[in-house]
């Protein structure tokens, strides 16, 4: 199998999925139980990504300045900063690391 032929297996099974979700009857999503376990499962994708993001450089696991630049976001996070002072701060300390070449 070349690595087109998996891109577009795997394509194919992300649109079948998404596809399935639609003939799901909706009755089936409307419990209490069955919304928190969504809104987690949603969460933690996201968390995921976030960490995948931060940490890794093709199959290595690194520390760099996008670590710090993190934890400043979440303090921000935490304090209720505006999204776009969250984001500004954090792309500032990433850069202020790097030009100092620490974490780069």
């Amino acid at each position: 199998m070349t690595l087109w032929t998996g891109i577009l297996l795997a394509s194919i099974a992300c649109v079948a999925l998404k596809a399935l979700g639609y003939l799901l009857p909706a009755r089936w999503f409307d419990g209490p139980r069955t919304q928190r376990v969504i809104d987690q499962v949603t969460v933690a994708l996201l968390a995921a990504l976030v960490a995948v993001q931060t940490l890794a450089a093709g199959t290595a696991i690194v520390i760099d300045a996008r670590v710090p630049a993190l934890g400043v976001a979440a303090v921000l996070l935490v304090l209720r900063a505006p999204f776009l002072v969250v984001v500004l701060a954090a792309a500032g300390v990433a850069a202020l690391l790097r030009l100092w070449g620490w974490a780069a």
